[in-house]
């Protein structure tokens, strides 16, 4: 008798337990167009151009989704027509991510 209570006790835990597991779910990672909406903007002032490598320098703030903190530093453009109409000195709203292993801007805006 004492077999049986011990064995239903052990059946009724495992049960329970398979259940709880079943119901917990891992965390979705996000898709890149969920991650991309959800990165926000950064602050950034134009410190150099060049138009024909398609390179920026950017003094900027922090770059959350790069983990990168504030400094002045080089990025790539991911279409060197985002460069038109910027000057040294413009204070911009960009993004940037990891692109083929290299920081890029992949969006670039102009304050006003």
């Amino acid at each position: 008798m004492k077999t049986l209570t011990t064995l239903t006790a052990t059946v009724l835990l495992g049960t329970s337990g398979l259940s709880m597991a079943q119901s917990m779910q891992m965390p979705m990672k996000p898709t890149a167009s969920a991650s991309a909406a959800a990165m926000s903007l950064v602050n950034g002032e134009v410190r150099k151009l060049d138009p024909i490598t398609g390179l920026i320098v950017l003094r900027h703030g922090d770059i959350p989704n790069l983990a990168m903190p504030a400094m002045t530093m080089g990025f790539e453009i991911a279409d060197k027509k985002m460069l038109d109409g910027f000057k040294v000195g413009d204070k911009v709203r960009f993004q940037a991510e990891m692109v083929k292993g290299k920081a890029t801007v992949t969006e670039l805006h102009a304050v006003k």
